[in-house]
C-alpha cells in the first residue's frame, strides 16, 4: 500500500510540473520585452487552464501531509529555502496574473508582468533545487531530523535548479506554439527551437555534476535509472525540437511534458526504497515504508481519494476539450 501511495504522490507532483510548468514557462517569456498586446495574447492563451493546473499541487501536498507525515516534516525543515522559494513563486505568479489587468496604465501592468516573471523563475528554481537536493541525499541524523540547510548549497543542486528553469521555459514556449494564432505561433516556435539546445546544455551540466558528485553516487540505490532517465529526458527534448521543426506543436508539447515529468521519476526510482538518503549515517536513511502513515490511515485516505481522482481527471480533460485549439480574435480575455 505504501508503494501505491508513493507512486500516486509522484504522479500528482509530476502532473503538477507538467501542467504548472507551462504556466511558469509562459510567465518567464513575458520578460522578452514584447509589446503589451503580445503579452496579453500569451496570458489569454494560458487563461482557461491557469488556476486548474495548480489544483494538482494542492492534491500532491494533501497526499504528502496525509500519507507521508514524516516525510512532510523533513521536507519542510530540511528543504525550506527551496520549498518556501517555490511557494512564494507560485503565489507571486497567481497574484500577478490575476491583478495585472486591473490597472489601466501600461506601466503598472508592466510592473505586474515583472512580478509574474520573478515568481515563475522562483517556482522553477525552487522545485528544481528540491528534486536535486533529494537526489544527492541529506544530512539526516539518528534522531530522525535533517540538520541544517547547507546541503542545498552545492553545484549539483544549483545545476538541477537551472535545468528545471530551462525545461520550464521550453515547455512554455511550446505551449504558446500550440495555442497562439498561427501567425504568432511561428515566431514563438522559432524561439522554442532555440531554447531546446539551452535546455539540453542545462540537463547535460546537471547530469555531469551528478555523476561527478560523491553524494549523488552514494545516494543512488539504483544507478541504472540515474543513467537511463536523463538519457530519456534528452531524447524527449530532441523529439520536441524535431517536431517543432516539422510544424507539429502537439507532438512537441507532449515531448516537453514528458521531459518535465521525468525528473520526478528519476528521483523516485533512483532512491527507492528510500525517500531520504542520509549522507552522515546510512542507518538514519528514511525508507518509503517508514515515512508512510499507518495502514488504517492509508485505507481511510484511499476511500476519500477514490472519488476525487476521477473528478480531478475529468475536470482537467473537460477543460482541455472545451478550450482546445488556437486562440483567435474571438477568444475571451481572462486576465
Amino acid at each position: 500500500m505504501e508503494l501505491a501511495w508513493y507512486a500516486l504522490l509522484g504522479l500528482f507532483f509530476a502532473t503538477y510540473l507538467v501542467l504548472g510548468g507551462y504556466d511558469y514557462g509562459v510567465g518567464l517569456l513575458l520578460a522578452r520585452g514584447t509589446d503589451p498586446a503580445r503579452r496579453r495574447a500569451a496570458l489569454t492563451a494560458l487563461g482557461p487552464f491557469f488556476l486548474g493546473n495548480e489544483v494538482w499541487l494542492v492534491a500532491a501536498v494533501g497526499i504528502l501531509f496525509g500519507a507521508f507525515p514524516t516525510l512532510e516534516g523533513e521536507l519542510l525543515s530540511g528543504f525550506y529555502p527551496a520549498v518556501v522559494g517555490a511557494l512564494v513563486g507560485v503565489i507571486l505568479v497567481t497574484a500577478g496574473v490575476q491583478l495585472r489587468s486591473r490597472p489601466t496604465a501600461e506601466a503598472t501592468r508592466a510592473r505586474w508582468d515583472r512580478v509574474v516573471v520573478a515568481g515563475s523563475a522562483l517556482a522553477a528554481l525552487g522545485w528544481g533545487a528540491l528534486l536535486g537536493g533529494l537526489l544527492q541525499g541529506v544530512p539526516r541524523h539518528a534522531d530522525g531530523h535533517v540538520a541544517g540547510v547547507t546541503h542545498l548549497a552545492t553545484p549539483f543542486a544549483a545545476a538541477a535548479a537551472l535545468a528545471m528553469l530551462a525545461l520550464v521555459a521550453v515547455h512554455g514556449a511550446t505551449f504558446l506554439t500550440l495555442r497562439l494564432p498561427a501567425a504568432d505561433a511561428a515566431a514563438v516556435g522559432r524561439l522554442a527551437r532555440r531554447l531546446v539546445p539551452v535546455a539540453l546544455a542545462a540537463v547535460a551540466a546537471a547530469t555531469v555534476l551528478g555523476l561527478l558528485s560523491d553524494r549523488v553516487r552514494a545516494a543512488a540505490a539504483r544507478p541504472l535509472f540515474a543513467v537511463l532517465l536523463p538519457l530519456s529526458l534528452v531524447a524527449a527534448l530532441l523529439v520536441a525540437r524535431a517536431a517543432l521543426r516539422r510544424g507539429r506543436p502537439g507532438v512537441a508539447f507532449a515531448a516537453t511534458g514528458v521531459a518535465l515529468a521525468l525528473p520526478v521519476a528519476l528521483v523516485g526510482a533512483t532512491l527507492w526504497p528510500s525517500v531520504l538518503v542520509s549522507t552522515v549515517d546510512p542507518a538514519a536513511s528514511l525508507g518509503v515504508a517508514d515515512a508512510a502513515a499507518s495502514g488504517p490511515t492509508l485505507r481511510l485516505l484511499g476511500w476519500l481519494t477514490l472519488p476525487l481522482l476521477p473528478a480531478l481527471l475529468g475536470f482537467q480533460a473537460m477543460c482541455w476539450w472545451v478550450f482546445r485549439g488556437r486562440t483567435d480574435g474571438r477568444a475571451p480575455v481572462y486576465w
